[in-house]
């Protein structure tokens, strides 16, 4: 059996490998230190195009312009920031632009608030340390540390959400190009082809601020929410397609009507008015994302395959949107209803069964 379909989620590199493969025989660029593919090749792999006669299928839908930008720091001595508001594919994009550089994206710093300074350079195996002292034999490499032994990229997820002594131990690192090693006497410097690409939730500025000094050592990009409804409905039937098929669901994908309606129910209760601008809303207390609609019609698939027909109803978007929509048991669900009843009822027949289905699941 294929390992492939053992593993819950694949890895970029391994996700796209025949995309990969086909580009590096097609690449007739140069190639930067360190690099497996050209600049071109790599914003064609995020963009979309074609290799030979492989299809090399889009991983960012958006502004190309910000994919340039992002690659073309990479290119310098600078750290990539990537910003913006959740479900914007800040976590997707760093890691397809780390597949496509150096083609391992495992590399990776979570940031929690347990983060601390040793998943930043290093740590050591304690019970060898107390054993035989200080030793490379003990001493654990941080992704970081790794990342600057090969000269590859490493990347900090939430970094806003470390704290501030965590996120100053990067300072030097983007700095100088160095961690020192004190305990065994000496330093590790980078190899040609290091980087961070660090990602940082808007809506998480209040965790822990970044400081200017370290805001200094990156380059930032604001990756925007779509910013039309057609650009976010292709997004989010490509990436419900990609999820679906990797899952294994046995169901039938959502039709366009579906996915427009999620989508336009997500941008709306977002913004705090209709599309058409001509009523305001309340919004819920949660995120409403284009994340939260991937997951959303994802998990509908699987009730459809698992307690329906097989195809997406009604009954199954809504069991999906209570959870999205409802966090805050008590506001949320008056928050809901209000739209039920002041926007999706006023919609007519093409809404009622949704509209219906809603108002039983909510009351």
């Amino acid at each position: 059996m294929d390992q492939k379909q053992d593993v819950l989620r694949l890895s970029s590199e391994r996700l796209y490998e025949e995309e990969l493969n086909a580009l590096k025989q097609a690449d007739q660029d140069s190639r930067p230190a360190g690099w497996q593919l050209s600049p071109r090749s790599v914003l064609t792999f995020i963009t979309g195009g074609k290799a030979g006669r492989t299809v090399i299928t889009p991983k960012y839908i958006g502004n190309p312009r910000l994919v340039e930008m992002a690659i073309a720091t990479l290119l310098t001595d600078r750290a990539l920031l990537l910003i913006g508001e959740p479900g914007t594919a800040k976590s997707w994009l760093s890691e397809n632009l780390t597949a496509a550089i150096h083609g391992d994206s495992s590399k990776v710093i979570q940031g929690t608030a347990g983060t601390s300074e040793e998943h930043v350079r290093y740590s050591w195996n304690y019970a060898m340390l107390l054993s035989q002292g200080p030793s490379d034999q003990a001493l654990i490499k941080s992704p970081i540390y790794r990342a600057m032994e090969s000269g590859g990229i490493a990347r900090f997820e939430e970094i806003s959400r470390c704290a501030s002594e965590v996120q100053d131990a990067l300072i030097s690192i983007l700095s100088e190009k160095t961690i020192s090693i004190p305990e065994l006497g000496r330093e590790l410097s980078a190899s040609r082809g290091f980087s961070i690409i660090a990602t940082a939730n808007t809506r998480d500025r209040g965790v822990n601020e970044m400081s200017a000094a370290l805001k200094r050592r990156f380059n930032i990009i604001v990756l925007p929410s779509p910013a039309n409804i057609d650009t976010e409905v292709e997004i989010v039937r490509k990436r419900v397609g990609e999820i679906a098929a990797n899952y294994e669901l046995h169901a039938a994908l959502p039709d366009e009507e579906a996915v427009t309606k999620v989508v336009t129910i997500f941008r709306e209760l977002r913004s705090g008015k209709t599309l058409d601008g001509k009523e305001k809303i309340k919004p819920p207390s949660g995120v409403i994302s284009t994340a939260e609609a991937i997951s959303l019609l994802t998990g509908s698939m699987a009730l459809a395959a698992s307690f329906g027909s097989g195809t997406i109803a009604p009954e199954d978007i809504a069991a999906g949107l209570q959870g999205a929509i409802v966090k805050d048991e008590e506001k949320d669900r008056l928050v809901w209803k209000e739209y039920l009843e002041n926007v999706m009822k006023k919609r007519g027949a093409a809404w009622r069964s949704l509209y219906n289905a809603c108002t039983e699941m909510n009351d």
